[in-house]
C-alpha cells in the first residue's frame, strides 16, 4: 500500500490506537485501586489489619473468562460481518465497563462486569489487529506492534492521573467516567470513519484470484505460535497485577510507581522493536530473546529482595514481557493463516484469555492461602511459564528456518 493510500485510513488508525490506550487503562486500573474496590465490595479484614484484596484479583481474572467466551464469536464477526462491527461492539462494551465497574457495590456484580470487560476486549482485538495490518500491509507487524505502544503509554500515565485526581480531592470514580465518555465518542467516530474493503484484501491475499478461503490447517509450529499467546500474557499479567504487593513486601515506599517503570519499559520496547524489525530482525528471534531477558530478571527479583531491584525489574519486565511480544505472536500466527486474520487473532487471544483467567485465578488462590508469601510464590510461577514460552518460540523459529531453506 502506498503512503498516499494509507493516509486515507490514518484517522481510523488513530481512533483504533486511542481505543487500545483505553483498553490499557481498563486492564490495569483495578490493580491501582485494589483497596477501594475491595472495601466497596465488602471485603474482609486480614489479621494484620489490612483489607483482603483477593476478590479484586478474581475480578481481574474474570476479564480472561469473558475473553474465552467471546473470542470464538468475535473472530467470526470480524471476518464475516466486518471489522467495523467488531470494533463498535468492543468500544461500546468498554464504555459500559467503565461506567458499570465504577459504581458496582457488590462482588458478584463486579465479577459480571469484569466478564464484560473481556468480551469488549475480544471484539476490539479482532477489529484492531486485522484492520491495522490491512491498512498498512507493507509494515503489518510494526503497525500491530504499536497497539502495545498505545496501551503502554496510557499505563505509564495512569499513576500520574491517579495522583492528580487524589490531589484534586476528586472521587476515584473520576477516571472511570472520563474513560467511559471517551469510549462513547470513539464509537461514534468509528461509525463514520473508513475501513479497508475486506473483499479487496482477500482478493489480494489470494493472488488476484477468486478462490474460496482455504481451511485452516494446524501444524506444530502454528499451534506453538498460538500458545505463545498464553505464555507471553502470563509473564506481564502476573507482574502487572501482583507487583504492588511484592513492592510493599520489599520495602518500596510507593509501590504504585512500579507501574510507571513497567510502562516506560514497554513504551521503549515498542520503539526499539519496531526499529529492529524494520532493520530485518525476525519476529521469531524477538519471541525467544525477550522472554529470556524476562526470566533472568524474574530470577533476580526473587533472590534480591530490595526496592532497587524492583524498580529495575519493573522496567526490564515492561520492556521484555509487555513490549509487544503478544502482538508479535499475533502477527506470526496471522502469517500462518493470512486468509483468516480475524480468526487467527482470536486463537492467540483465546490462549491469552485462558492465561488471564486461569493463572490470575491461581494467583488469587495463592494470595488467599498465604498473603505474606504469595508475591514471591507468584514470581516462581511466572518463571516456569515464561520458560515454556521460550521453548514454544524455539519451535516456531525452527519452522521458519525450515521454510526459508526449502525456498
Amino acid at each position: 500500500m502506498k503512503m498516499k493510500s494509507s493516509n486515507k485510513y490514518l484517522p481510523t488508525a488513530l481512533i483504533l490506537y486511542f481505543s487500545y490506550a483505553m483498553l490499557g487503562i481498563a486492564s490495569s486500573i483495578l490493580s491501582q485501586y485494589k483497596i477501594q474496590f475491595a472495601e466497596a465490595w465488602g471485603a474482609t479484614t486480614l489479621p494484620s489489619g489490612g483489607v483482603n484484596i483477593s476478590m479484586v484479583v478474581s475480578v481481574v481474572a474474570a476479564f480472561g473468562l469473558g475473553r474465552i467466551i467471546a473470542y470464538p464469536v468475535a473472530g467470526l464477526v470480524s471476518d464475516k460481518l466486518g471489522r467495523r462491527i467488531s470494533g463498535l461492539i468492543g468500544v461500546g462494551l468498554y464504555a459500559v465497563f467503565f461506567f458499570g465497574i465504577a459504581f458496582s457495590r457488590n462482588y458478584w456484580l463486579a465479577y459480571a462486569i469484569g466478564v464484560l470487560n473481556g468480551v469488549a476486549n475480544s471484539f476490539l482485538d479482532t477489529c484492531v489487529s486485522p484492520s491495522l495490518m490491512e491498512m498498512f500491509p507493507q509494515s503489518a507487524s510494526i503497525a500491530n506492534l504499536f497497539t502495545k505502544f498505545a496501551m503502554a503509554t496510557a499505563q505509564f500515565l495512569l499513576p500520574f492521573l491517579i495522583g492528580w485526581v487524589a490531589l484534586a480531592q476528586m472521587s476515584y470514580h473520576t477516571i472511570f467516567i472520563v474513560c467511559g465518555t471517551a469510549m462513547l465518542v470513539a464509537a461514534l467516530l468509528l461509525v463514520f470513519l473508513p475501513f479497508p474493503n475486506q473483499a479487496v484484501q482477500q482478493h489480494s491475499t489470494n493472488g488476484g484470484t477468486n478462490r474460496e478461503k482455504k481451511r485452516m490447517r494446524f501444524t506444530p509450529a502454528s499451534l506453538a505460535a498460538i500458545m505463545i499467546g498464553f505464555t507471553s500474557s502470563t509473564t506481564f499479567m502476573l507482574w502487572l497485577n501482583c507487583n504492588q504487593e511484592l513492592g510493599a513486601s520489599y520495602g518500596v515506599k510507593d509501590p504504585s510507581i512500579l507501574q510507571s517503570f513497567y510502562a516506560a519499559g514497554a513504551v521503549l520496547a515498542v520503539l526499539v522493536t519496531a526499529r529492529l524489525i524494520h532493520e530485518g530482525l525476525a519476529e521469531t528471534t524477538i519471541l525467544i530473546l525477550y522472554p529470556s531477558i524476562a526470566v533472568v530478571m524474574l530470577i533476580l527479583c526473587y533472590f534480591i529482595q530490595t526496592p532497587l531491584v524492583l524498580y529495575i525489574g519493573s522496567f526490564v519486565i515492561g520492556y521484555s514481557a509487555a513490549g509487544g511480544v503478544l502482538q508479535l505472536a499475533t502477527s506470526t500466527t496471522i502469517a500462518f493463516f493470512p486468509q483468516n486474520k480475524g480468526t487467527a487473532t482470536s486463537l492467540v487471544m483465546i490462549a491469552s484469555s485462558v492465561a488471564n483467567y486461569v493463572v490470575l485465578s491461581l494467583a488469587a488462590y495463592i494470595t488467599k492461602l498465604s498473603a505474606n508469601n504469595a508475591p514471591r510464590l507468584i514470581i516462581l510461577l511466572n518463571i516456569a511459564i515464561t520458560i515454556i514460552g521460550i521453548s514454544l518460540a524455539i519451535v516456531v523459529k525452527y519452522h521458519q528456518k525450515k521454510v526459508s531453506l526449502a525456498e
